[in-house]
């Protein structure tokens, strides 16, 4: 699974995720959306810590986090 979701046709390619990801993941796509924009998308999954600073600056809230369930320890 994925720990960045964008959903392309609601970025409008601001570039304020690319901007504030700690770890470079992120990047403007060279095609277009349906709506005309460059959206951002992760082009290094492996760096990525799910840390949703991307997701906490995005303006049009596209971008979801998907996080691993910790196990309980007893």
């Amino acid at each position: 699974m994925e720990k960045v979701h964008v959903e392309v046709n609601r970025c409008k390619g601001c570039g304020l995720c690319v901007e504030f990801c700690p770890r470079h993941c992120l990047e403007l796509a060279a095609e277009l959306n349906a709506i005309g924009y460059h959206p951002a998308r992760n082009h290094d999954a492996e760096k990525c810590t799910s840390c949703a600073l991307c997701a906490d600056m995005c303006p049009e809230g596209a971008i979801t986090i998907h996080r691993k369930k910790r196990s309980k320890s007893a």
